[in-house]
């Protein structure tokens, strides 16, 4: 009858254990049709966004007279600055950014209050002739109905894909807005990180992407975003000059990046009026140069113009030198001027503009097709954006010649050497960081133990023993005297004192009063370092010659056990 009933309740078990597989293969085929459902609308929402912001008020702007475009991105500026003050509540135009700024912020979801002023501060600097990329507000849409969807689901998600359908709806955003699904799939996973990529998330972004485009395609057609033509014929020469365009992107896209973050400080400092007056003004400027020079307002709008302008191999070269700092300057003037927009497709520009350089001054048997401008976009926009990966692929796809693969990739990967720390985005991390290295910042308080036993100066080598090695485990003892702080006892010492004479040793005559300490003030990454240094596992903290407490490393791997369960549930 035992081994009936045991066998009863092995096959109870069993079953049980089943259905819970069986349970979790539904809700994983569930996540994958909600980010299908994200694809679909952020396809929708981006098609809506390039018909409001291109096709009505951008292309209306080019068919108006000259001093009408060259007032314009004053207008828009003005406009975009009164929309975030007062729909939007916030002197933040970020758009891509906060994407980027949310995926690393744990137990938060986007904030979906901000995000119709933002997009449409973006229509007015963008539709206005504003000199940044559709892109932007296209990944925050995608990531804002990504995360409005995840949390309304929110029971059908582990704690594991916390910011899934986010990716996935960033993905679908870039893949719709550039008619190009895996550059929406990898720089959605790549653009976190500097050198890696988010995980877990491949299969939902791909199909949140190539739903997206779908949709998107169905409304504007599949044809690609900047048509080139011929095929990209080149030899080893050619190669050794995406050897060298790369180190001068690396370099370009480095001064750039610090040229963008610092007129991202200026956009959110002073009168928010006076700034965007002056960058419109500024822009204004920069237009009817552009007039003078080219014929046409070529620094106003995203820049696609500049692309088609770039692949002519007829142009002089100090002409594409001059557009290329004029787009560079445009752009900055954009962003300081408190502009909502993207940075990719500046990004892009400046890449085709230098690469056109680079083939018109030394000629080779590429230099009259499209080699080199499109090497450069994968290699400054790779290096800017620190997406080597996404912006090799957008070279492919959205001109529709993946032959520039190779050189693309060599370019790219060179021009990351010269780039140091430097990004487009602010809220990029290194790498991905585990749970304990992101309690690194947080005070030495949250780990401190000020109930730890202490051992008194005069206390035995055997009573040390008996109490806190063998009753309390510990291999370490704080020594105190009347709250001040003497120095360190461990059990490693006693093996230099013979066991007769425990009972009549005091543990100050072994004590270390050399055992580095911590301060009050400190971070938990500073004691760790300490600790590691040493060698050691507790360390003491004083304040002067106060005692305050000790941190170990048990302490700190149990609050990061602690807070990742906490952050998991709040998420």
């Amino acid at each position: 009858m035992t081994e009936a009933r045991a066998a009863q309740r092995f096959r109870a078990g069993f079953e049980r254990r089943r259905g819970q597989i069986a349970a979790l293969g539904r809700r994983g085929s569930q996540v994958l049709v909600l980010a299908g459902l994200t694809g679909v609308l952020t396809g929708l929402a981006v098609a809506g966004f390039e018909w409001v912001t291109r096709d009505q008020l951008f292309e209306g702007l080019r068919d108006q007279p000259v001093g009408v475009q060259v007032a314009a991105p004053l207008v828009g500026l003005l406009l975009a600055a009164a929309i975030l003050r007062w729909i939007a509540r916030t002197t933040s135009p970020a758009t891509a950014d906060e994407y980027i700024h949310n995926f690393h912020e744990t137990g938060r979801r986007l904030d979906l209050r901000l995000l119709p002023g933002r997009i449409l501060a973006s229509m007015v600097t963008l539709g206005f002739g504003g000199a940044l990329g559709y892109e932007g507000p296209s990944i925050y849409l995608g990531a804002g109905i990504g995360s409005a969807l995840q949390a309304r689901f929110s029971r059908l998600f582990s704690r594991s894909d916390v910011k899934v359908l986010l990716v996935a709806g960033a993905a679908a955003g870039v893949a719709a807005i550039f008619k190009a699904p895996a550059t929406g799939l990898v720089f959605a996973l790549e653009v976190p990180y500097q050198e890696d990529f988010a995980r877990r998330m491949l299969l939902p972004a791909g199909i949140a992407a190539a739903s997206s485009y779908v949709v998107f395609a169905t409304f504007y057609g599949t044809a690609p975003l900047f048509a080139v033509s011929g095929a990209p014929p080149f030899d080893f020469r050619d190669l050794a000059g995406a050897v060298v365009l790369g180190v001068i992107c690396g370099v370009g896209a480095r001064g750039f990046t610090r040229a963008l973050a610092r007129a991202k400080q200026l956009s959110g400092r002073g009168n928010p009026w006076v700034r965007a007056a002056g960058a419109g003004v500024g822009l204004g400027g920069l237009a009817a140069a552009s007039y003078a020079l080219f014929g046409s307002a070529l620094t106003l709008g995203p820049g696609y113009d500049n692309l088609q302008w770039a692949f002519n191999p007829h142009r002089a070269v100090i002409l594409v030198v001059a557009l290329l700092l004029m787009r560079a300057a445009a752009t900055v003037v954009t962003v300081a001027g408190g502009g909502a927009g993207g940075l990719f497709i500046p990004l892009v520009v400046e890449g085709a503009l230098l690469g056109r350089t680079l083939g018109g001054i030394f000629r080779t048997a590429s230099s009259g097709s499209n080699f080199f401008p499109l090497v450069g976009v994968s290699a400054f926009l790779g290096a800017g954006y620190r997406v080597p990966l996404a912006a090799v692929v957008f070279a492919a796809e959205a001109s529709g010649r993946p032959g520039f693969i190779v050189p693309g990739l060599i370019a790219a990967m060179v021009s990351q050497l010269f780039m140091g720390s430097a990004s487009a985005s602010t809220y990029q991390m290194s790498a991905r960081a585990g749970h304990l290295e992101r309690r690194f910042p947080l005070p030495l308080s949250s780990a401190l133990r000020t109930d730890a036993a202490t051992a008194a100066p005069d206390m035995t080598l055997d009573e040390f023993f008996r109490y806190h090695a063998v009753g309390l485990r510990e291999h370490a003892a704080v020594v105190v005297e009347q709250g001040r702080y003497l120095g360190v006892v461990r059990v490693e010492e006693l093996a230099e004192t013979p066991q007769e004479l425990w009972a009549t040793t005091p543990v100050s005559d072994l004590m270390r009063m050399d055992f580095p300490t911590a301060d009050p003030l400190w971070h938990l990454r500073d004691a760790l370092g300490a600790m590691e240094r040493a060698d050691i596992d507790l360390l003491p903290v004083v304040e002067g010659e106060r005692f305050v407490g000790v941190v170990t490393t048990a302490e700190i791997l149990k609050l990061d056990d602690i807070l990742q369960i906490t952050g998991d549930e709040e998420t």
